[in-house]
């Protein structure tokens, strides 16, 4: 490996789960079409890569993965955690159907954040 593709810190995705054991992340992508899915796997791929300056901020901690899939646009939101945010927590995935991210979707990942942050990220 040459120093081009090391980094310091390695970056790595995990998946909000619920206090009942539920990953809403993982069904969202298990719940696509192959080909939406691996856009919107390859987009995370680009964000563990290249850091934050791929995603798009939206609010406090939470930041936007956008990949665009063969008949409409996905969305992964997810917060830079850990010591120098290298786990980056997936907390929600949705279909984008308007122009703006629905508030309620990012109160969700807020308060799912707030959550995990709570069972001090033991999970």
């Amino acid at each position: 490996m040459d120093s081009t593709s090391r980094t310091r810190y390695r970056r790595q995705w995990r998946e909000y789960a619920t206090p009942a054991g539920n990953r809403p992340v993982r069904d969202f992508i298990r719940s696509l079409s192959a080909a939406d899915a691996a856009e919107v796997l390859a987009a995370m791929a680009e964000i563990r890569e290249q850091g934050l300056r791929t995603a798009r901020h939206v609010r406090g901690d939470i930041y936007e993965v956008r990949a665009w899939g063969e008949h409409q646009t996905f969305r992964i939101l997810f917060a830079p955690e850990g010591r120098y945010g290298q786990v980056l927590l997936a907390l929600e995935g949705f279909s984008k159907k308007t122009q703006k991210t629905p508030k309620e979707v990012i109160e969700l990942a807020q308060t799912r954040l707030r959550d995990w942050r709570a069972r001090g990220a033991s999970h």
